[in-house]
């Protein structure tokens, strides 16, 4: 009787691109495995992952891993997410990729959450976790904001926070600390990527668009990675200077996303009247201002408000809840048709630029300084303060 070989541990998708010469072992479109010169096989994929992860437990940056799979190429787009908790992202972000879920013995580029995670109430991305595309579309998609597991794994028995979120040496509560954590990472993305794609649960969630507009205020300050030479160190002379790209204060267009919802809120006059209120929300931030061509004409729904001006108006989308059979609900769009929409909008965007041209490997290596920045940012670590004192967390 003949004996049947084990079948193939399954790949894990980490770039669309053709071989990069200098990155080793690479996956290739769709998927493909691309050797390197010796042929090594690939390591078990999961086991793969933590070591690309751009922020680790530590909270600090580290890009060594992720450096290879990037080129001199200077025409390239960021999109980054953040949302709480089990709201979709890393579904999102695999759609941005391009994933095909039929394709056998294929891994999504990005874990999404299993049942026994939600059964756990358990995360399963920690800090940034990069992808790169065919369309040299670099994916950050991070660790949830606002997650009671996060809190619970970085809380000592005293309260105190096992995680130095900032560089001054402030003595937080986990609590607090925990909230600095989502303010940074907000202010990060802001700050490195092209689109940040903003993820709510349902419509009547704002947590996200106050998380947002605190990042507004906390971003002052903080340059975008093309402000910064590949071989400059994070000093004082770095954060004090004048150039006119720190003065112009860069800020990443957000997509404000809107997930699993009902029938009722999918009708076009409830997209218009939630895309007003969010317009007036945010009516005097940084992402409503100096964003001329970055909104798309069309949108998921139909606007039919009679707005003043149009390039006032922040990009929205609604997200349908997903059904078993995946067929559209009632008259209106499907969850998978809507996902396809997103991805078509995001990768036509004209978003503002940064400052100056900046390479795929120099935008990572200047990210790690921009963290630096963020860290030991003033404004941030006063807000800490003024939290703190504010009584809304614990003193320690």
């Amino acid at each position: 009787m003949a004996s049947t070989s084990p079948s193939p541990p399954p790949k894990i998708l980490l770039a669309k691109p053709s071989a990069i010469a200098t990155a080793g072992p690479v996956l290739g479109n769709f998927g493909r495995q691309t050797p390197a010169a010796d042929d090594e096989p690939l390591p078990h994929p999961r086991s793969r992952l933590p070591a690309l992860n751009l922020l680790p437990d530590s909270w600090d940056f580290h890009f060594e891993r992720f450096l290879p799979f990037l080129t001199e190429n200077t025409d390239f787009t960021v999109v980054g997410v953040i949302g709480p908790p089990g709201v979709g992202k890393s579904t999102i972000m695999n759609e941005l990729y391009g994933f095909d879920g039929t394709s056998p013995g294929m891994l999504p580029p990005f874990n999404v959450q299993s049942e026994e995670n939600r059964v756990t109430a358990r995360h399963c991305t920690v800090g940034i976790e990069p992808r790169i595309s065919s369309e040299r579309l670099i994916l950050l998609d991070t660790q949830p904001v606002f997650s009671p597991s996060i809190l619970a794994e970085m809380m000592r028995p005293d309260g105190s926070p096992t995680i130095p979120v900032l560089n001054g040496g402030e003595n937080l509560s986990a609590e607090l600390a925990h909230e600095v954590m989502c303010i940074q990472l907000g202010v990060l993305l802001a700050s490195i990527c092209h689109v940040v794609l903003v993820i709510s649960d349902g419509t009547h969630d704002d947590s996200m668009w106050h998380l947002m507009s605190t990042v507004d205020l906390m971003k002052h300050g903080i340059p975008d990675p093309s402000s910064l030479t590949s071989t400059s160190s994070v000093s004082g002379t770095e954060r004090d200077n004048k150039d006119k790209s720190f003065e112009e204060n860069y800020i990443a267009t957000p997509v404000f996303v809107h997930t699993k919802l009902q029938d009722e809120n999918c009708t076009p006059q409830y997209y218009s009247q939630l895309r007003e209120a969010l317009t007036r929300y945010f009516g005097s931030s940084s992402f409503t201002k100096k964003k001329s061509g970055s909104v798309p004409k069309e949108q998921t729904f139909s606007d039919t408000s009679n707005s003043k001006d149009s390039s006032m108006l922040l990009n929205l989308h609604l997200i349908p809840s997903r059904t078993k059979n995946e067929s559209p609900r009632a008259q209106y769009e499907s969850h998978l048709s809507v996902l396809w929409k997103l991805r078509d909008k995001v990768l036509s965007m004209n978003c503002p630029s940064f400052a100056r041209p900046v390479s795929e490997r120099d935008w990572l290596k200047n990210s790690a300084k921009i963290w630096e920045l963020v860290k030991s940012s003033g404004v941030i670590t006063e807000y800490s303060r003024m939290l703190q004192g504010s009584g809304m967390f614990r003193s320690r």
